[in-house]
C-alpha cells in the first residue's frame, strides 16, 4: 500500500492556505482537514475559562501560548487520521517548537517523507490588502477571500447569508498577526529551509495559478 501524502501549508494570514487547500483535498482523494485557525475559534466560541480568554486573546490578534496550539492539531492527527488517509494542516506549525514537534510526531507515524511542506508567499502590502477587505457570512460562518471572482460576490456563495468583516480583521489586528509572522513565524520558514525541504509558491498569482504552482512543485518531489 502507497502511503498516503501529507501537506503542511504555511504562509502568512491572507495567503490563501485555506482556498489552496480545498483544492488539494479534491485532487489528493479529501485527506482530512485540520486548520488551527479553526480550532482556536471554535475553542473561543465555548462557554469555559479557556474559550473566553483564547477569544480575548484573538481579537487582539495575539496568538496563544505554543503547547495550546501544538496540544489542538496534535489530537486531531492522532484521534482522526485514519492510517490510509492523508492529512492538510493549514496555518501550524507558526513557532520552532512546533515544528520540532510535529517532526517528531510524523517520525512516530513514519509520514516525515511523505509530508510536503508547501510555503504560500505573499509580499506584507497584499497579505493587509486581502486581510482588510476579506468578509464572513454571517449565517454559516463562509470566509470569502479578497481575490479572484470572489471580490464581486455581495452575499454567501454557499448559503445566501449576509457577508461582513471579521472582528479580528481590524488594522491593529491584522498588524499585530503580521508583525508575529516576521518575527517568528520567519524562523520556521529558516527551519525548514535549512532542511530543504521547504517548497516556496508565488502566492500573488490567480488561485488556478498558484495551485497549478503547487502540482508543479509536487511533481519534482514523488
Amino acid at each position: 500500500m502507497n502511503k498516503p501524502l501529507n501537506f503542511v501549508l504555511i504562509g502568512k494570514s491572507g495567503s490563501g492556505k485555506g482556498t489552496q487547500a480545498k483544492l488539494l483535498m479534491k485532487h489528493f482523494g479529501n485527506p482530512f482537514y485540520i486548520s488551527t485557525g479553526d480550532l482556536f475559534r471554535g475553542l473561543a466560541k465555548t462557554d469555559t475559562a479557556a474559550g473566553k480568554k483564547i477569544k480575548k486573546i484573538m481579537l487582539k490578534g495575539e496568538l496563544p501560548f505554543d503547547d495550546l496550539a501544538i496540544t489542538l492539531w496534535m489530537h486531531e492527527i492522532m484521534y482522526k487520521v485514519k492510517e490510509d488517509q492523508g492529512f492538510i494542516l493549514d496555518g501550524a506549525p507558526r513557532r520552532l517548537t512546533e515544528a520540532e514537534a510535529l517532526d517528531e510526531l510524523l517520525e512516530l507515524l513514519e509520514r516525515k517523507e511523505t509530508t510536503f511542506i508547501l510555503l504560500i508567499d505573499i509580499s506584507r502590502e497584499e497579505a493587509f490588502n486581502r486581510l482588510s477587505k476579506r468578509r464572513i457570512c454571517k449565517k454559516c460562518g463562509r470566509l470569502i477571500p479578497w481575490i479572484g471572482e470572489f471580490k464581486d460576490l455581495k452575499i454567501c456563495d454557499k448559503c445566501g447569508g449576509e457577508l461582513k468583516i471579521r472582528l479580528d480583521d481590524s488594522p491593529e489586528a491584522i498588524n499585530c498577526r503580521l508583525d508575529y509572522y516576521n518575527k517568528i513565524v520567519s524562523k520556521v520558514i529558516k527551519y525548514y529551509q535549512d532542511q530543504k525541504r521547504l517548497i516556496r509558491i508565488n502566492g500573488e498569482q490567480s488561485i488556478e495559478d498558484v495551485f497549478k504552482s503547487i502540482l508543479k512543485a509536487l511533481n519534482d518531489y514523488y
